[in-house]
């Protein structure tokens, strides 16, 4: 990877796997930071704030490093679906959720010797019309208990999509296209398996 140190600033396995996916190898350095609504902060507001911060706090102490922060968020009828407190919660909002359609917003956020940038990347889910049973029998697989929305799209929760439009990558947890124009602006090309140093890509003038 050009030597390069790739950190990121998150916990999600989805986020790692997808990094992995692109053939880099990322340390694993999550960030604490309070998630914590600012009064009057929109879900894409929010999402792209988080994703910075996580960033720039694990960039402090890594001098040097490329830093990826990330945050998502499930919103159906401008109400946040946060993660399940547990399963009958996850039953509730699976309910909530079928024959519907939401949206998803995911931050990126790139942080480093550039300084910080980042993204929104946004969805559309709508989800089958099904049932209590199938509701409970998806959170007995325990796939729902640490997600936003009590589903994973990139498991067995994509038998309850219907429809998506947008970007996919959002819905996981990582929009990886906003993630390499990101790259780009801070001055690195991915090499399909690797980062090249490259001149920065400059933002187009309005």
């Amino acid at each position: 990877m050009s030597g390069v140190r790739l950190i990121l600033a998150s916990a999600s396995p989805r986020r790692a796997e997808l990094l992995r996916r692109l053939g880099l190898e990322p340390e694993v350095v999550p960030a604490h930071v309070d998630e914590a609504y600012l009064p009057g902060e929109s879900p894409e507001t929010h999402v792209e704030r988080l994703a910075r911060l996580k960033a720039e706090t694990i960039a402090r102490d890594a001098p040097g490093a490329l830093v990826v922060g990330g945050d998502t968020v499930v919103v159906l009828d401008g109400r946040i679906v946060g993660k399940p407190e547990d399963d009958e919660a996850a039953v509730s909002t699976l309910l909530a959720l079928a024959g519907r359609t939401h949206e998803v917003f995911s931050g990126v956020a790139l942080a480093g010797p550039h300084g910080a940038l980042s993204a929104v990347g946004r969805a559309e889910v709508r989800f089958r019309d099904f049932g209590s049973g199938e509701a409970r029998a998806y959170t007995a697989t325990g796939e729902p208990r640490d997600k936003a929305g009590a589903y994973g799209i990139q498991g067995m929760g994509a038998a309850l999509v219907d429809e998506i439009r947008g970007d996919y990558y959002s819905v996981v947890g990582l929009p990886i296209g906003l993630l390499v124009d990101l790259l780009g602006r801070a001055g690195w090309r991915y090499a399909f398996g690797s980062l090249e140093p490259a001149p920065p890509v400059s933002d187009p003038v309005p």
